[in-house]
């Protein structure tokens, strides 16, 4: 029997006792008073109501090393990136591997793959693949129902996915950003029961208001947490907290842990935020996780302090799985799926020609995966538009990796990059090739290196390549995510380097080819405008 002494955090009860907690058989078997413990705390594991694991460029079994090291023990993610590529075989590869793990990850079948009818995505899940996954264990929900107008009209096919879940008693995840009103009314009726999208109290309130809950996220580019905050307070049963996206770079220094401390600093009651970020999720979702309780799973982290919440063990089943900052479990050999079939992109391919000189152009906000539209009048050189550096008026360019196409040129504003350009294939959700930058010389090195590699990250500038490949999927890598997150940070602070005062420039960009997110978007196909769900031309 093993035994773990400190200061027990009873989250139910509102109270912290100084006690021994034994663990048997991986369960809980007692919580006894005593006086002589060591000041630290022990407190049920923190989980990730919606994470997309793939958005660490790590495969499963290496985010839980990561995720381990922040005293985090289950996830609720939502495996539709992988899916928009390799389609079911691409989430069932996720489980699979995550189930390597003493970690518990909780899987959604994806809802909407693909996201959109106006891009082009390596798969579709349909109707049959969703009772399929739905057989898996630990598949318990379906994942974020992105397409809100199909809800909104009913659309047959749309309603019958969230029919299925309902019948299979599996939760329904959503994803309605800006919906409010009637529409948001309409939206829950259809049995959609969370929303990790609202970026104003008012918006969260109203879906609150007809029974939604709401996940707080804060990632590396859609942050939403001082605007939500005070909710933690005021409606302690129906809020979670997540992620939703989180590069490498910033997964090493903190998880839901650093949320937590947050909270608390704002001066949110503790049993309230703790209850967010540890009990909601489990209820909510089902999931089998323990909630330190006597005869629950021993799934609990141990804290240096309430203020900061730097862990020092993690224990999940009543294993230590982290301890003394090294990992206990060992990392895991995968395959590496893909579906990466573009030849290398000509030059002449980014050209603009000078039809008019007039221009729709995307604004990018910091810290929002909302985007604006501008009218931008842009200056033609012999014949063609080019970026406009001074005026912060750059090209963004999307490219087809399924399958070789012309690439979709447009123009974005408030990315700030001086000199140079930068490439993703991770690009939300159908995964094309999606870049920026000042010069098209740069912009086709930057794209290539993609390519080269069948998927990752890349910057160009001038004689200047760097690449990060993720050759899983063209978006994750087997890698150490030490490493990975390593590699990460240098090609942020060298895309920070070349004039972006973004906090996030690749995650920034890699939602701006996210065309259910309003409002200007670029796909593989064109300008597209989120709030009319209809093409745009790029000349106004």
């Amino acid at each position: 029997m093993q035994e773990f002494k400190g200061n027990i955090v009873d989250i139910q009860n509102k109270k912290i006792i100084k006690g021994v907690l034994k663990v048997e058989k991986g369960k809980i078997h007692s919580i006894t008073p005593h006086n002589d413990v060591p000041n630290q705390y022990i407190l049920p594991g923190f989980i990730d109501a919606h994470v997309h694991v793939e958005s660490s460029m790590l495969i499963p079994s290496e985010f839980a090393r990561l995720a381990v090291k922040q005293g985090t023990v289950a996830t609720i993610s939502d495996p539709h990136e992988i899916g928009n590529v390799l389609g079911r075989s691409g989430v069932e590869y996720m489980v699979k591997n995550g189930n390597k793990t003493p970690f518990k990850f909780f899987f959604g079948a994806p809802s909407c793959v693909p996201a959109t009818t106006f891009e082009t995505a390596g798969a579709e899940i349909d109707l049959e693949d969703l009772r399929e996954l739905f057989k898996l264990p630990r598949v318990n929900y379906l994942a974020e129902m992105m397409n809100y107008p199909g809800v909104l009209f009913r659309d047959k096919n749309v309603m019958a996915k969230i029919e299925l879940a309902k019948s299979l008693n599996k939760r329904v995840d959503g994803h309605a950003p800006g919906l409010r009103g009637e529409d948001a009314k309409k939206y829950i009726e259809a049995g959609i029961e969370t929303d990790h999208e609202c970026f104003t109290k008012e918006e969260a309130l109203d879906k609150l208001k007809h029974g939604m809950k709401i996940l707080i996220r804060e990632g590396s580019a859609a942050k939403n947490f001082e605007a939500l905050w005070t909710l933690i307070d005021e409606y302690p049963n129906e809020i979670m907290l997540c992620s939703d996206d989180k590069h490498p770079n910033d997964f090493v220094v903190g998880h839901i842990n650093k949320l937590v401390a947050r909270a608390i600093t704002k001066g949110c009651n503790l049993f309230n935020v703790l209850q967010a970020a540890c009990l909601n999720p489990i209820e909510h979702y089902r999931m089998d996780v323990g909630q330190l309780r006597i005869g629950d799973q021993a799934d609990f982290c141990i804290v240096e302090d309430l203020k900061d919440f730097n862990v020092s063990q993690t224990i999940i089943d009543g294993k230590i799985v982290f301890e003394n900052d090294e990992v206990k479990f060992p990392r895991v050999e995968a395959e590496v799926p893909n579906n990466f079939n573009c030849k290398p992109i000509e030059l002449s391919q980014l050209k603009v020609p000078a039809t008019g000189d007039t221009v729709r152009v995307i604004v990018v906000e910091d810290g929002q995966l909302v985007t604006k539209e501008t009218i931008q009048t842009i200056k033609p050189e012999n014949g063609e538009l080019l970026a406009d550096v001074e005026n912060d008026v750059l090209k963004v360019v999307v490219v087809n990796r399924y399958f070789d196409a012309e690439p979709a040129v447009a123009f974005i504003k408030n990315f700030g990059l001086k000199e140079g350009a930068i490439a993703s294939c991770v690009a939300h959700d159908s995964h094309n090739i999606i870049a920026v930058g000042t010069n098209d010389f740069d912009l086709q090195k930057a794209i290539n290196l993609i390519i080269k590699e069948k998927g990752g990250i890349s910057l160009a500038n001038g004689k200047e390549e760097e690449v990060l490949g993720l050759p899983v999927a063209g978006i994750m890598t087997t890698d150490d995510g030490e490493k990975v997150a390593a590699l990460y940070e240098f090609l942020d602070k060298r895309a920070k380097k070349l004039g972006s005062k973004l906090t996030s420039p690749y995650m920034t960009l890699s939602f701006c080819a996210l065309l259910v997110i309003p409002q200007l978007k670029l796909s593989d196909k064109g300008l597209f405008d989120g709030s009319k769900f209809e093409f745009v031309s790029l000349f106004e």
